[in-house]
Parts: C-alpha cells; structure tokens; sequence
C-alpha cells in the first residue's frame, strides 16, 4: 500500500468513526428515561477483547514513524480554516487513547476476577506458581489470599525445593512457615560454609595400625586399617566412639590379620575386602558380625557396592562376581563374568531394577556387565587405558589416557548406558584425568580432576570446559560439587573448598597425607587422609609422635553449629575418659596442636 492509499484509508476511516460518535451521542437518553441495562458477562468479554484489538492497533500504529512537520503555507491553510465558521453537522473525531481510556474507565468489574471457580480447580492453575507468585496473588483479593496459602501448593513447593522429602503433608500444619524456616536454616548453612563456621573433629584411630581406606554415607563412616579392623562412624549424633566389626578371621594372632583393602557402606550394608581376598559384608541394623563371607583365590583389585540396593561387585584376578540376597535373605552368587584384563576400576549402576548392572575397566577395555547377560565391551581402543571411572542411572564417564605416535590428548568420555554409544568427548588435557563425579554433579554438569593440578567443571550440553580451577600442586585425588561449590582434595594434602559461580576459593586446610575421600552434603563435610605407605610404626610413649604423622586422618565437619571451625573443642574432650586408653588421652591433651 502506497502512501497515498494509506491516507485515504485513514481519512475515510476517521469520518465513519465521527459519524458513529455522532450517532451515538444523538442516542443517549434524556433526563428521566432509563439507561440501558449494562452487558452480561459474555458482552463484557466482547467488549473487552474490542479493546484488547483497538489496543493492539494502536501499538501497531505508535511503530509507523511520525508524520512530517507541516510548514509554513500548510499552518496558513489551517489557520484560515479555524477562522472559518465551524460546521455543525461535522463533529471531531476524538483520540483513540482517550477513547481507550474513557472506555476502560466507564467499566466496573475486570473480567476473570469475578467469575466462580471451583476450589480444585482454582488449586490446580496455582500449583504452576513459584512461592513469590503465591505471595503476590496473596495481595490481590481475600479469596485469592485463602487458595494463594493452602497447604496443599506450599507442601509441593518444599517438596521441589528439596526439604524434607519423606515427611508427609499431615506431618506439619503450616507448611508455609515449614519452607520460611528450611530456607533461613539454608541460608544459615551456606554462610557458614562460606565463612568456615562449625565444627572439625578428628576421628579416633585404631593403635598400632595405619589407615588403609575410607568411605562414608550420610554422615555414617567405614574405615579399614593394616591391623584388619574395620571400624564404624555415625557422624549425625556427634558419637565418634566407633564401634568394630568383627571379621571373624581363622588367626588368633592379631599381628597375622591380613590389610583390609577396600571398605564401602551403605544405608544398610558394611562391606570389607582383606588382602588375602576375604570379602565380609555386615547388616549395619542387625549387629557387628557379618552375614555373608565370601572367599576369592587370589587379592580382590576392585570392590563396588550399590548406594541404594543390597548388591555387592568384586573383581578378582580376571573374574568379575555380583553378589545379592534372594528373597529369603540368603546371599548367593547372582553373575560371574571373564575379562581378558585385570580390572582397575568397577562400579554398579544404580536403578537398574531387579537385574543389577555394573561397569568395570581393565586396562584399555570398558567392560558393560549385567546380570543376565554375558559381558560386552563398551569401549576399547588400543594403547589408551581408563584412569578413572564413575556411573550415573543412564550414563558413564571415565578418564582416558592418549598414548602412542598419534597423540590427541587425555579426555574424558561420556557413553550413554542405553544406547551403548558415546555421547560426549570432553576436555583435551595434558595430565591424566585422575577423579570424575558424574553421580553427585547437577544435571548436565560434571567435575573432574587432573595430574596437570587442575579442577574442571564440564557443560555436558555443550561438550565445553565450563570452568578451569588451578587447584592442587602434586595433582588432584578427590573431588564432589553441588549446585554451587566444589570441594578437592590432592595429592599434597590439602583440601580446597570453592564458589564456582564466583570463580573464588573460600577457604583449604592442609594434612600431611593425600587425600583418597572427600564427601559432602548440606551440613557436614567428610575427609580422608590415607598414607602411602602401609607401614605398621612404633607405637609406644616414647615413638608416638612419629606414629602420629604416619597413620593417616578422618576429619568431620558440621557447619549446622555456629562456631568456628579452629575454635571447636577437640574430640577427645567431648569423649568420655574410658572411650580412650590412658596414654593416648594424655597425650592428646600435651599436644593439642599437633594436627599433623
């Protein structure tokens, strides 16, 4: 449309809207008659989607660019016409925006304010808002104020956000202030991690014995030392007098138990592997003497146990078993596969349903293993072994090490359980990929760990470094996030929390040993400093202090106390005198600042 048709459109459509003004001005009722009854609600909504078009045109015409200045013989023309006497018939066309606004003026009720729902279904259009929608809607009318704090959206507000997912909706009365309190208690807590607030204890050790492995799970800890005990931590009742497991071993001489060389724990299950490929696996709910002992040929080189389910993967020599009890709670042998190397690394996948699921490296081959089924390769290229391992319910991430005349650099690959094919090839670094967590990491991030001595932070979405921390002198062991700090540990010893979001450490703590564990969640931190050397020292007065450095640390920290961290009284004054053995209290009392 040309510019000359678009003014003759706008001309002729100026004096149809005078003439139906005129119209309507001719019609009104004189004083005495009665006005016209006011639109049901179905006109109403005519009218008001009128507006809503008249509206939209009249945005659409503030987008066309202003009309042009007249000048100096158009302001003639116009002056002369306003000298000349006015028509009486013709009446002037008044601005659409303040027809707008006299329109919506003259209306009295908006619509949808004033129309009946049902409660149930008022419930279910408001369970889509967050909790500051719900507190705006709350202001608005007091019937919207009653549906805005129903129980109902503000226990599945709590739900979504995470706090208290097993309590019911009958466990509380108001269920809004429940979600005022979790968010202080939230707040409170990343303060506190922030700032290094809480409480740090030291776990007590076994004498005459050295720290082998350590694993924890919801605060409760297993340890296995060279003395082949094994021993248990509840951390959430503050009750660090941990209680041993009996292994039942057929030697009588405490100096002839084989090392224990893996630990791991679950909600219900303890399970330890010894040296001479013993496996023991106790009921944490029925008592310390294990339910199941079962008996390898050769040294267990890799243990699994499942985070959710009672089920138990060992490798041994080039042989892979999956333990699990049958229904009338006897343990039996459920799989038993043959690799072709020996398995560095093992992990069952959790959520698999009734058939259990495990991952298994073994040099340069990623072994699939399920139970019901014989035991496929997932990966494999020759001359590049796996260096680390972890598995998610649909994905598994391991370290790869690049070696031989074409050389692409170390990566981490990310295969999909489901389709068996790789997703994902992500980082290009230097150093071996020492540490993943796919498990703990939020959806669609990943963390990792090098020899280079760096943290990375990878964007699974994109296949892109998110984020490069320069970490750990000696390389990093260890390493867990959430959804906005990371926690490492290295080979130095030292402990490294981090605020990725702002690219900052917040603050580290420093032992002598490397750090083998690192586990975390809202409240409490757990942290392992497993020596090298499995070397039994002297352990009497005169050697303690040397035996001190060399046998390895459990540190506990609680940041739901507000105190700080340096400030917190020493385990062994929260313990009573006959937990301890008499020199070992004493002394611990001379020295309270050998930490090392």
């Amino acid at each position: 449309m040309d510019d000359h048709s678009l003014e003759e459109f706008r001309r002729r459509w100026q004096e149809e809207l005078a003439q139906s003004q005129a119209l309507r001005r001719r019609r009104r009722p004189e004083a005495g008659e009665r006005r016209p009854r006011r639109p049901e609600a179905g006109a109403r909504g005519e009218q008001a989607s009128g507006y809503l078009a008249l509206a939209q045109g009249l945005l659409e015409g503030a987008g066309r660019p202003p009309a042009p200045r007249p000048g100096r013989s158009d302001r003639r023309d116009a002056t002369s016409r306003s000298r000349s006497p006015p028509d009486r018939d013709a009446v002037e066309p008044e601005p659409l925006v303040d027809q707008l606004i006299r329109d919506l003026n003259e209306m009295e009720e908006v619509p949808f304010f004033d129309v009946q729902l049902p409660y149930e279904l008022a419930i279910n259009i408001f369970q889509y808002l967050n909790r500051r929608e719900l507190g705006r809607c709350a202001q608005v009318s007091k019937t919207w104020k009653v549906i805005s704090e129903d129980e109902v959206l503000w226990y599945r507000l709590c739900q979504q956000e995470g706090h208290l997912t097993r309590s019911s909706i009958s466990d509380y009365t108001c269920w809004k202030l429940i979600l005022q309190e979790c968010r202080a208690k939230e707040h409170m807590l990343r303060a506190n991690w922030k700032n290094r607030k809480g409480a740090v204890s030291e776990l007590e050790h076994v004498p005459d014995a050295v720290l082998c492995d350590v694993r924890s799970h919801d605060g409760v800890v297993i340890a296995g030392y060279t003395s082949g005990d094994v021993r248990v931590w509840d951390t959430r009742t503050w009750d660090y007098v941990a209680p041993f497991l009996e292994s039942e071993s057929e030697e009588e001489e405490p100096g002839m138990q084989p090392y224990v060389s893996f630990v791991r724990i679950n909600s219900s299950l303890a399970v330890a592997a010894y040296e001479d490929g013993i496996l023991n696996i106790w009921d944490l709910r029925t008592g310390k003497f294990p339910i199941h002992r079962f008996e390898h040929d050769a040294r267990i080189q890799a243990l699994a146990l499942s985070r959710e389910e009672a089920t138990v993967a060992t490798a041994s020599a080039f042989d892979v078993v999956m333990l699990y009890p049958n229904e009338e709670g006897y343990w039996h042998v459920a799989a038993e596969f043959e690799v072709q190397k020996l398995v560095d690394y093992l992990e069952i996948v959790p959520n698999t349903g009734r058939y259990p699921v495990a991952i298994a490296t073994a040099g340069d081959l990623v072994y699939l293993l399920k139970a019901e089924d014989s035991a496929r390769t997932l990966h494999y290229v020759y001359g590049q072994p796996a260096t680390c391992l972890d598995v998610s319910a649909s994905q598994v991430a391991f370290g790869v090490k690049s070696l031989g005349w074409v050389y692409e650099g170390n990566k981490i690959l990310v295969y999909s359980l489901e389709a068996e094919r790789c997703l994902s090839k992500l980082g290009n670094a230097l150093g071996d990929f020492t540490c993943v967590n796919l498990r703990d990491s939020p959806p669609n991030l990943m963390v990792s760990g090098n020899m280079d001595r760096r943290v990375r932070l990878h964007d699974l979405r994109s296949d892109k470094i998110a984020l490069s921390l320069s970490a750990h002198q000696l390389g990093v062991s260890a390493v867990q996030m959430d959804d906005w700090k990371i926690v490492s540990g290295g080979e130095e010893g030292l402990v490294s929390v981090w605020d990725y979001r702002m690219n900052q450490k917040l603050w580290e703590v420093h032992s002598r040993h490397p750090v083998r564990h690192v586990s975390f969640n809202s409240h409490s931190l757990i942290t392992a400093n497993v020596p090298y050397e499995k070397v039994v020292r002297n352990s009497d007065l005169d050697n303690f202090a040397c035996h001190r450095r060399h046998r390895g640390l459990i540190h506990a920290y609680e940041f739901a106390v507000d105190q700080l961290a340096f400030q917190s009284p020493l385990p062994v004054c929260r313990s009573p005198c006959d937990t301890m053995a008499g020199y070992s209290y004493d002394l611990a009392l001379s020295f309270p600042y050998d930490t090392v």
